[in-house]
This record gives structure tokens, C-alpha cells and sequence, in this order.
């Protein structure tokens, strides 16, 4: 039986709850979100504007069980001037993602957890605030979780990739004592674990949910859309992309075998999907069609 959940629903695996919210839409260049895929190909899938540009969704994940309120990830935040604004093409209202979780009664204070797959701009741009004594952590009272590796790396990026971090969207969680550096494959709640992968950018991490019910896997930017399942759709953002083919490999491989759920953080149109294996290459079922309110 097919289970969907989408923007205003949620759905249950195991004791854990799962719901949908955005931070709104950006956009980025077509040819280096699909690397060496000829735009003849890819735009058939998510076309692009006058400028080569595709739109790009920003979702987060909220998951609720064993008297934890996990967020995975936060958006893009509001530190943007309007040149930026213009260049990204950023369709989202001031405080989206905050908004979105207030609507829905879930305050900041009330986060316990946040998951940061990684500090890319797009994924972390929402952690910190601008508060009248400084940059402080948009939820006060989370545990922040993140790849020690990454750490590091984002704080001493290589000249390729230094534009797509933002210190001020991170630096304040290192005053904190809240900051929680995890190294490898590890379980940092019951059924939750994080798996650090490094083809996209060193130490970028994959939530998992194994529970009874099934496993649900947040795919960040190891498989940004329903298109990059496709093995050699891979993006040009991505630090080494060869390492990237074999994590998507050995990822969908297990989605197969044991039916995973997986969350699409950045494609415009769908949510989430399974997969199979069939004619020779990895493909989509089931997929789940975003709800337009979003």
C-alpha cells in the first residue's frame, strides 16, 4: 500500500513522525548542477530559465519520537542582500522556514535536535540568527550534529568551493556547548544514524530513520533530485565526483534491497520516492509529487 505524506501531512514509521517544511526556492546554474550531462538531456527533467538557471527546492525534515524534535537541516536563511537575492533567484518569504514551524505550533526553543548534513549555504544559512548581542543558533536548546570532518573543512575550505560557505551562518554554534562533532557512522538517536559521505564535500552526512516499519534516508546533496538517481548525473558542485558515483551506488543499492523512503531535499517538484533496479540502471517508483501549496 502506497503512504504519502507531504507538505501540510506527515507520516509515521515506527516511533518516529516525519513532516515537510520549506524555506522557500532558489536557483542555480543548469550545467553545474548536472556536470558533464548535456542540457539537452537534463533539461527535459527540470527545465531551465533565460539564464540557464533551474529552480531548486530548499526542504528540511522535521522528525518527532522518543521525546526528541529533530530538524535536518535549515534553509537559507535571510542574510542576503538583494543583488544575491537577484542572482539566486530566490522565491521564499523572510523567515520561511521559522514561519512554516510556528504555523504548525513548533517553536524555536522547542527544537531539541538539529541534523546539519552539511554547511553549505542552502543547508545552514538558517542555523544562526542576527540577535541584538550577535550571531547566536536559531534553536537555542538543540543539540547541533555534524561530521567533525566537515567541521573542519568548512572552516578551511580549498579556493574551489570557499564561496559556498558563509561563516556567520556557523561560527556562533562553536560558542556554544551544544555543538555535537560525531566521526563515521553512528547512531546519535534510537534508530537514528548518520552517514558521512564525501563526494559532494568532505564529510557531508546522510540521515537514516531505520525503524520497524521501514527506513527513511534525507538524501542532501548525495542525490539532490528524482533525475541525479541516474548514476552518471552527477553535479559539477560536487568536490569529487567519482566518489560521489560510488556512494550513489552503494546507497540506491541498499534502497532496493530493503525499500527505503528517500527524501529529496532540492528537487522543485517531487518530495520522495523508492526505488528499483531495472533495465540495467537505478530508477524512481512511487514517487511523490510535491503539493503546490508549498
Amino acid at each position: 500500500m502506497r503512504r504519502e505524506f507531504r507538505f501540510r501531512d506527515s507520516m509515521q514509521l515506527g516511533n518516529w513522525t516525519f513532516k515537510i517544511f520549506s524555506d522557500g526556492f532558489f536557483r542555480l546554474d543548469g550545467g553545474a548542477s548536472f556536470g558533464i550531462v548535456p542540457k539537452p538531456m537534463w533539461e527535459k527533467q527540470i527545465p531551465a530559465d533565460g539564464r540557464n538557471r533551474i529552480r531548486v527546492a530548499l526542504r528540511c525534515l522535521l522528525a518527532e519520537g522518543h521525546g526528541r524534535r529533530v530538524l535536518i537541516d535549515t534553509g537559507i536563511g535571510d542574510r542576503w542582500d538583494a543583488k544575491q537575492r537577484e542572482i539566486y533567484g530566490m522565491d521564499r518569504r523572510a523567515g520561511q522556514l521559522l514561519t512554516e514551524l510556528g504555523d504548525a505550533g513548533i517553536s524555536r526553543e522547542s527544537i531539541t535536535d538539529v541534523v546539519l548534513t552539511h554547511l553549505h549555504f542552502d543547508h545552514a544559512g538558517g542555523a544562526c540568527l542576527d540577535m541584538a548581542s550577535g550571531m547566536a543558533p536559531a534553536f537555542p536548546r538543540a543539540r547541533w550534529w555534524l561530521q567533525r570532518a566537515h567541521w573542519e573543512w568548512a572552516r578551511n575550505p580549498s579556493e574551489r568551493d570557499q564561496g559556498s560557505f558563509r561563516p556567520d551562518d556557523f561560527e556562533a554554534l562553536a560558542d556554544t556547548d551544544r555543538l555535537e562533532l560525531v566521526e563515521g557512522n553512528v547512531e546519535i538517536l534510537p534508530g537514528l544514524r548518520v552517514s558521512p559521505v564525501g563526494g559532494h564535500t568532505p564529510g557531508m552526512q546522510i540521515p537514516e530513520f531505520h525503524t520497524e516499519d521501514g527506513t527513511l534516508v534525507f538524501l542532501a546533496d548525495l542525490i539532490p533530485s528524482v533525475a541525479h538517481i541516474h548514476l552518471p548525473w552527477v553535479a559539477g558542485f560536487d568536490l569529487n565526483p567519482l566518489l560521489t558515483l560510488s556512494e550513489k551506488r552503494q546507497l540506491l543499492s541498499r534502497a532496493v534491497e530493503d525499500d527505503y523512503l528517500l527524501v529529496f531535499q532540492h528537487d522543485p517538484d517531487h518530495e520522495a520516492c523508492r526505488v528499483t533496479f531495472q533495465d540495467g540502471r537505478f530508477q524512481a517508483r512511487e514517487t511523490l509529487t510535491l503539493n503546490q501549496s508549498e
